[in-house]
């Protein structure tokens, strides 16, 4: 165990290093990141540490990034902090805490060369061969640095690497401060062992001077009904602190104190299950499948929410067998006249595709949430990527409508699936929400939403009649397209529900007049929204909307775009950004008026083969002229996607540009 002296001087020379490197490199932001073994608590911890900063007025964004599998494999999180607005994640690293050879190896040259490694003292000396989970790329590109810098094919040798471009490296003695907490709550070394990661973000935050206050509200939270666990980690804080703030409590520069105005921490898959209950919703179907699960798992653990009115109400959520019985209940539960749901990935929504037509047939106002992540097959199950639009467009055989909205934030994940519902019900037809997987796994600061915006548009649905029963024209030929919606089990009504073509009744038929009239009925509808959806719920422009410089995008991408949107304005470059929001039907006038008077247009998408410029080609007649694509499962970042747009402003770059992943 280190000797109260021993670290006293350690964190003397902690502090000096820091404040010499912060007075040089002051920062408007500050990217923590924490690493380790899969399945040893680091996104609760790192979760824990965003809490604690935005209670403190912050604006936060905590990125996750996990192996598919449950133990073991290596993981991450990034938690950016800022007094400022935040709508991007950063790649690279001002603090870096690590708990494994492996992690360390991974991203300690992501640092900012005034940035500072924080490792376990088990780590300081490990051989790069000894690391079995070390991807054999990365360990052949860390050998050959090594190599070339003379420094042994180790993790010290990396260390030294990472120092003589002015990272500092601290060793944290962890088992000496466990061994301590050990002794002050009377237990064994191996009881408290867990504490670790508390013992590293304590330290952190202790070293960018917040409170000590704020961290241990933070654990209350975290913790809240677990007393025997908040007891062993207010005792980790209290050592953590001791060790790391005894001079000065200041020592990155940057202020702790930022809005005063409420704010809401969550995520894309909490965001959107607040939206749909908002907008209503009575039930929701799902299979598991990362990562959709999570939305569906944070409504059943809040069946029941107060009202504005204050009753209490809330959706029925029904874990089933598949996806095909998924999407079949939840047609089901629509056509009763609720407010039904499905939510799934990529994978399972391929298997609701033949779900998918039956609800297009029977036009049924059904909402599918669709988060994508890599594929194809089972693909990356825990990566991002946007390589699903065409065939959401496409889905299930045969013609039929629907209608595609794409989140690009947390925040927009709540009106966008709220709103959702009201175009499902309005056209009478199934209505896809696009997600990518980073939108779920990023847990950001948003203002607190506003309720009151949230309309309820049922669309034209039948009123009751106690009359003898009788047959309704459920699917009666009208201009618009939009026929008169009797609910199942409605006194004085009755229909046929079938998956063939039909009558106005719903009656099997296959008489060609009929079928030509059915085909162009449903189609109408899409017309007609294409119509009525203004051009605000189709794509925003953000920017210099004069500027010739157009840089197209859709989902996620957006923070990364107007991130780098914002330093092309700083440098004096005019540009502006148009973020596409309804995809289908797609807005084809809008789009050939932008494209007519953008020189470049660029597109950035997170797939290979960007597909949301084939829709530009297809329906607007013209594509970008440049693609910006990354297709590695990471999301886009502003600092990655800044230099791409540089030279394209410039006129030094090709037609197709790939964002390769810099770190990890």
């Amino acid at each position: 165990m280190l000797s109260d002296q021993r670290i006293w001087y350690a964190v003397s020379s902690i502090i000096t290093r820091i404040n010499s490197a912060v007075v040089k490199h002051g920062t408007e932001n500050l990217a923590w990141r924490i690493g380790g073994p899969q399945g040893s608590g680091i996104n609760r911890i790192a979760r824990l540490f965003a809490r604690a900063c935005a209670a403190q007025g912050m604006e936060v964004i905590c990125r996750r990034e996990y192996h598919s599998n449950i133990m073991g494999r290596h993981s991450y999180n990034d938690v950016v902090i800022s007094a400022q607005a935040l709508r991007c994640h950063r790649e690279s690293t001002d603090i870096l805490v690590t708990f494994d050879a492996e992690s360390l190896c991974r991203h300690v040259h992501s640092l900012k060369p005034w940035g500072f490694a924080l490792y376990a003292d088990a780590d300081g000396d490990v051989g790069l061969g000894r690391l079995p989970y070390l991807d054999q790329r990365l360990r052949d590109d860390l050998n050959a640095a090594l190599s070339a810098a003379e420094l042994p094919e180790t993790t010290q040798g990396l260390l030294e690497m990472a120092e003589q471009r002015g990272v500092r490296t601290v060793c944290i003695p962890y088992q000496a401060l466990l061994e301590r907490l050990a002794d002050q709550l009377g237990m064994v070394k191996k009881a408290v062992s867990a504490t670790q990661n508390m013992l590293a973000v304590a330290i952190s935050a202790a070293l960018i001077g917040m409170p000590e206050q704020a961290l241990l509200a933070a654990v209350e939270q975290t913790f809240l009904g677990k007393e025997h666990i908040v007891r062993m980690n207010r005792e980790a804080v209290a050592i953590a602190y001791n060790y790391a703030q005894q001079l000065q409590p200041h020592v990155f520069r940057i202020s702790l104190h930022g809005q005063a105005s409420p704010r809401l921490l969550l995520d894309g898959t909490q965001s959107v299950a607040l939206g749909k209950l908002a907008a209503g919703m009575g039930f929701q179907s799902y299979y598991p499948i990362s990562p959709a699960t999570d939305e569906s798992t944070f409504l059943e653990a809040r069946a029941e929410v107060r009202s504005t009115r204050g009753e209490t109400c809330g959706p029925l959520v029904l874990q089933v067998e598949d996806e095909l019985a998924a999407i079949n209940m939840a047609s089901g539960a629509a056509l009763t006249g609720a407010r039904s749901a499905t939510a799934t990935s990529g994978p399972g929504f391929s298997l609701m595709a033949e779900g998918l037509g039956w609800a297009g047939m029977n036009e049924v106002p059904l909402v599918i949430t669709l988060y994508q992540r890599g594929g194809p097959s089972t693909g990356m199950p825990t990566r991002t990527d946007q390589g699903d639009l065409l065939f959401a467009l496409h889905a299930g055989h045969g013609e039929f409508p629907r209608i595609i909205l794409a989140s690009g934030d947390v925040a927009s994940c709540f009106y966008d699936a709220a709103q959702a519902f009201d175009y499902a019900e309005r056209y009478q037809t199934p209505v896809i929400q696009m997600l990518d997987k980073a939108l779920t796994s990023t847990l950001q600061t948003v203002p607190v939403f506003d309720t009151a915006a949230v309309t309820i548009d049922r669309g034209a649905v039948l009123a009751s009649s106690e009359q003898q029963p009788q047959a309704v024209e459920r699917f009666a030929l009208t201009a618009s397209g939009i026929s008169p919606r009797p609910l199942l089990g409605q006194p004085g009504t009755w229909y046929w529900s079938t998956g063939v073509e039909h009558s106005e009744w719903g009656q099997v038929s296959e008489d060609p007049v009929l079928r030509e009239q059915m085909m162009e009925k449903r189609a109408h509808k899409l017309a007609l929204a294409a119509a009525e959806i203004p051009l605000s719920e189709k794509l925003e422009i953000h920017g210099d909307e004069d500027a010739a410089f157009t840089i197209f995008t859709w989902g996620s991408n957006k923070g990364a775009v107007l991130d780098a949107l914002q330093q092309l304005s700083d440098r004096g470059i005019r540009a502006r950004a148009v973020v596409l929001r309804l995809l289908w039907p797609f807005p084809a006038d809008a789009v050939q008026a932008l494209l007519q008077s953008a020189s470049p247009s660029v597109m950035v998408e997170c797939n290979y083969s960007a597909e949301l410029n084939s829709l530009f080609v297809q329906q607007a007649r013209r594509g970008c002229d440049h693609l910006v694509l990354k297709y590695s499962g990471r999301p886009i970042s502003a600092e990655a996607l800044l230099p791409q747009l540089v030279s394209i402003q410039a006129g030094d770059a090709g037609y197709r540009n790939v964002l390769r992943n810099a770190y990890e």
